[in-house]
């Protein structure tokens, strides 16, 4: 994996919004045709997922219907990194919601974002899966390099 790839998937509770903003692309759910959204991504425990706030997003239900999609990387490098999502156990819901509302509820983030996320909402209504990509060695070059978030 190029070195450049690796620095734009090392995101953590330092980066900005810029740095872990994405684009991936997905399927639709009943039309076939792909759809290119742009969304945050992030990482906690050396692994990468894709979550919103909690209300029906199209994007997610495009990858319960076809879960392989393409994350566009635009941040350092420009590339596109063919991926799988795969769902996500109850624990591992808890663990990255808890983590991305960490960082959705800093001052800097949350003016941006409008009002404090509520973790009870998100547990109970946000998508999340977790991104896996094609290329295995991404994830295992990255996953203990301890940045998280």
């Amino acid at each position: 994996m190029d070195d450049a790839v690796a620095r734009a998937l090392d995101i953590g509770p330092d980066s900005s919004t810029t740095e872990r903003t994405i684009d991936i692309t997905t399927l639709g759910r009943r039309s076939g045709i792909p759809r290119r959204i742009e969304v945050w991504f992030h990482r906690v425990d050396g692994r990468w997922y894709l979550t919103s706030l909690p209300v029906p997003r199209s994007w997610y239900a495009n990858l319960r219907a076809n879960p392989r999609f393409v994350v566009h990387l635009k941040h350092g490098v420009k590339v596109d990194l063919p991926a799988t999502a795969r769902p996500v156990d109850e624990p591992t819901r808890r663990r990255v919601i808890t983590a991305v509302l960490d960082l959705q509820n800093r001052p800097d983030v949350a003016a941006r974002v409008g009002l404090r996320q509520d973790l009870d909402e998100w547990l109970a209504h946000s998508p999340l899966v977790e991104i896996v990509f094609d290329d295995e060695q991404t994830a295992h070059r990255n996953a203990f390099n301890g940045r998280e978030v």
